[in-house]
């Protein structure tokens, strides 16, 4: 009888340990997999399209302009997505001090070559080389695109 007394508190006391630690366990493998969603959920997603204020119609003329001269072969859709800009950043290498990689992204250092491009060939920016795409450079490159 002695034996069954302390047998059953330590049974019991095994019994609620194993339940708190696996509770435990579960709720630590919840916590990670809510995380790991809530983790890729608060990724910033990087923009598919970018026409910086251009129409569909204007960014159709930059499309053509980049398949006939900078390699582009992707549909002439008025979408600048990353294939139109990976186009656009070969030109801003070539002649406008871009020093980027050719990944499609218009970044801040794309965007700088982009504005120089607009000040210095004639396309009516007159901002600072900053590259932020504020509405002078905007204005600039719906006259660039209008125009080619």
């Amino acid at each position: 009888m002695r034996s069954t007394t302390k047998t059953g508190p330590l049974v019991a006391l095994g019994l609620a340990l194993g339940i708190a630690v696996g509770g435990v366990a579960a709720a630590g493998a919840a916590t990670t997999a809510t995380a790991a969603t809530t983790s890729a959920a608060a990724a910033p997603a990087v923009r598919a399209v970018q026409n910086f204020g251009l129409s569909s119609a204007q960014a159709k003329n930059v499309q053509n302009w980049l398949k006939q001269n900078w390699g582009y072969n992707g549909a002439v859709d008025g979408q600048l997505g990353p294939e139109s800009w990976k186009a656009f950043q070969r030109n801003l290498k070539e002649f406008w001090g871009y020093p980027g990689a050719i990944d499609g992204i218009p970044g801040t250092e794309t965007v700088k070559a982009l504005q120089r491009l607009l000040k210095d060939g004639g396309w009516g920016y007159t901002g600072a080389i900053d590259g932020i795409a504020g509405d002078g450079t905007r204005a600039a490159f719906r006259n660039f695109a209008d125009g080619i």
